[in-house]
């Protein structure tokens, strides 16, 4: 079957399950207000691409390429990002929701997350070094043998991360969330002192 090649093409308020895209490459495309819930886009190759507005929700991502892609405003629950194809894989999230999705093992280096849910994401064994994380609610969410060396968490909320079980050199907290890091000590800290 040839694979399909699409450059600069705009999709708007498309249906994947109506209307599947067909497999291949999509360079320079945007999608908007579209549904790609429960669909499988395995194997397809996203290169400077934007989704806006969109669903990805439960997406099936087996070897799917997500090269300088831009996500905005998009619902994307329950995503396995460790099952993309990871050469070259960099991207970009701003007011995404991308509760229970995964980021098992991924290296996703200098990744931005501004104003994004990520509660009970996993990112054990992630690299996500030089990342800037900007408001971001980790509530729930898993950092076990993670490096977060040079990330940015100063404006971010909820998260539990372990010292000992996590890379954290010149990791940026803000004081009013550093109790984040001392949670698993079952210490009480008086916020009021």
């Amino acid at each position: 079957m040839n694979e399909a090649y699409v450059l600069d093409h705009n999709y708007a308020h498309l249906n994947f399950a109506e209307s599947p895209l067909q497999i291949g490459e999509y360079e320079n495309c945007t999608f908007q207000n579209s549904n790609f819930e429960y669909a499988n886009i395995s194997q397809f190759k996203f290169t400077n691409c934007e989704f806006t507005d969109c669903n990805l929700s439960m997406t099936k991502l087996s070897g799917t390429a997500f090269r300088d892609v831009f996500f905005k405003e998009c619902k994307m629950f329950g995503m396995h990002f460790d099952d993309c194809n990871e050469f070259g894989m960099s991207f970009r999230f701003e007011g995404c929701a991308l509760n229970n999705s995964v980021f098992y093992k991924t290296s996703i280096k200098r990744t931005l997350f501004k104003n994004c849910k990520l509660i009970e994401v996993d990112f054990a064994e992630a690299d996500l070094s030089n990342s800037v994380f900007s408001n971001c609610d980790f509530n729930g969410a898993t950092f076990e043998r993670t490096n977060l060396e040079k990330t940015d968490l100063r404006t971010s909320f909820s998260y539990t991360i372990s010292p000992d079980s996590n890379r954290l050199k010149k990791t940026k907290f803000s004081l009013s969330e550093v109790h984040g890091l001392l949670r698993r000590f079952d210490i009480e800290i008086d916020k009021n002192s």
